[in-house]
């Protein structure tokens, strides 16, 4: 199982490499796509099959499972941009395994400029976030249930309309570096 998820691992640095690569080569504070991908990287790499290691370092579930994504891990305390502490984790789950396939950034509006040459955003519906990760459509805080109607989970965090920015760092996405979804994670989307 280890070597399996160590063999993913280099094919994702693999695939991540040749995706970097065949990109226009741009800046991030002065850095090009490349060093900014090395950075993130060697970040997160501590995260990669290590989902204990995340949680220790504020993680927390905000999704279950979101069909051909993964479960979503945020730490609350990690704001702005910074390739090196994404404040939301993207895991691929099968079984006793987690490996974490996407890094993702938010937003409450589309960046003037994008942090990356070629970014691609997504989005998020505004919506109420529970403890078990579980999450219920709402347009303002006020009409979020004190607890999951069906889970009966705590309320955690209400968020407005999201702008999101998916970076498949550690799982190849041949829909490309950027895109919201991966068809390769299907696999995964039973859990």
């Amino acid at each position: 199982m280890m070597r399996r998820i160590i063999v993913t691992g280099v094919l994702a640095a693999v695939a991540a490499t040749a995706l970097v690569s065949s990109s226009p080569a741009g800046t991030s504070k002065g850095s090009t796509l490349q060093d900014d991908i090395a950075l993130a990287r060697i970040a997160t790499a501590k995260y990669v099959s290590n989902l204990g290691r995340a949680k220790a370092d504020g993680y927390q579930i905000i999704t279950q499972m979101i069909p051909n994504m993964g479960y979503h891990y945020m730490n609350g305390s990690i704001k702005g941009f910074n390739v090196q502490k994404p404040p939301i984790l993207v895991y691929e789950h099968r079984g006793t395994t987690w490996q974490l396939g996407a890094l993702e950034w938010v937003f409450t509006s589309k960046p003037a400029t994008p942090p990356w040459p070629g970014a691609k955003y997504g989005s998020f519906g505004a919506g109420c976030h529970y403890k078990d990760g579980t999450f219920v459509p709402a347009d303002s805080q006020s009409a979020c249930p004190t607890t999951n109607p069906t889970t009966g989970a705590a309320f955690n965090f209400w968020h407005p309309l999201l702008i999101t920015l998916h970076v498949w760092l550690w799982y190849p996405n041949p829909s490309g570096l950027f895109a919201s979804t991966n068809p390769l994670v299907v696999p995964f989307n039973e859990g």
